[in-house]
């Protein structure tokens, strides 16, 4: 499998990165170690997780996830380039979520021990936290990675100015910088092109991003005028009250009728949805690696063929760039 650098880092990742937010939850322990055979198999040599994983867990299920992978990864961590993250409540206390420096610290520290190992490769802030001084934060992230406890780091769900921002404090204060970030992207949303995408590739700053089938839409199994399943992306509960977000994000009409549009045109080209989707993320410009996930080891399949099929053509880009400037603009999308 193609393996890219992250960024302007020396960090060597696979274009295809697994994501585990379903381990714990809408996989249990059995299930997510064949998931992770499947994609370690298939040569994927990046993980990433969260404190906060699984997805539309409970407090008491919170952690879960990294508890999985770290009975999992015994006799392969070497070979695993293992991203984690914090910011997310792991609890009900004030002090149990954000970027404060004590929180970072506590949280490190519990992720360690779940993970069952001494180092975390990247270790990324989750959210944006308008409470906490960044320079508290990024101090905090130096003191980690001058310990050994972590080796880069990296932020999700940031804007451009954040990032940018977070740099120029880094440079000024000789802290270790942002070496990636980690935002929302696929056919059907594709904001992060406006600003976070030229930053990012100004800045040498590396890009990998979730979602590329937009919560399972691209995959054509949801209908319009259905009701939303419990178990599925979009009828998950849990502290996050992650259902709710996602039907937020894509559970509209017009987002169901671009779905629609794009199963008749890969099927009128004999592409796979799932796997078309996937390359055309892996694609993009400035993008280092796709995070694909699952519920059963057999939904990595299709995902991960997208390193093996040719490019997409300019024509067939040219199309799909339709899907996204067809589609309105909500608040949400900004």
């Amino acid at each position: 499998m193609e393996t890219r650098a992250l960024g302007r880092s020396g960090l060597k990742v696979t274009a295809l990165c697994l994501g585990t937010m379903t381990f714990g939850n809408q996989a249990d322990k059995a299930t997510s170690f064949k998931i992770m055979d499947k994609a370690f198999d298939a040569g994927v040599n990046f993980f990433d997780t969260a404190d906060m994983y699984p997805l539309g867990g409970s407090y008491e299920q919170l952690g879960a996830t990294e508890a999985y992978i770290g009975e999992w990864l015994q006799g392969r961590r070497g070979n695993i380039v293992l991203a984690s993250k914090c910011f997310g409540a792991m609890g009900p206390g004030a002090n149990d979520r954000g970027l404060s420096r004590k929180h970072i610290m506590d949280a490190v520290e519990a992720s360690l021990k779940r993970l069952n190992t001494d180092y975390l490769d990247l270790y990324q802030a989750h959210q944006f936290d308008p409470t906490t001084p960044i320079d508290e934060t990024l101090r905090a992230f130096d003191d980690l990675v001058t310990q050994g406890k972590v080796r880069y780091i990296g932020v999700s769900n940031w804007r451009s100015w954040q990032v940018a921002k977070a740099l120029g404090i880094s440079e000024r204060k000789n802290f270790v910088r942002i070496e990636s970030v980690q935002p929302r992207y696929n056919l059907l949303y594709r904001m992060i092109e406006e600003e976070l995408v030229p930053m990012a590739q100004s800045e040498g700053v590396g890009i990998f991003s979730y979602n590329p089938l937009a919560g399972g839409m691209l995959t054509g199994r949801y209908k319009w005028g259905n009701e939303v399943k419990a178990g599925t992306r979009f009828g998950l509960g849990g502290v996050t009250k992650a259902g709710d977000l996602y039907q937020t994000r894509y559970w509209q009409k017009a987002t169901f009728d671009a779905v629609e549009r794009y199963r008749q045109w890969c099927q009128e080209h004999d592409y796979d949805m799932v796997t078309t989707a996937v390359r055309w993320v892996t694609q993009q410009p400035g993008i280092n690696a796709a995070i694909i996930g699952a519920s059963r080891p057999e939904q990595l399949d299709a995902s991960l063929k997208a390193a093996d099929v040719p490019p997409l053509t300019e024509e067939d880009l040219k199309w799909l760039d339709k899907l996204w400037f067809s589609l309105p603009r909500r608040q949400e999308d900004r």
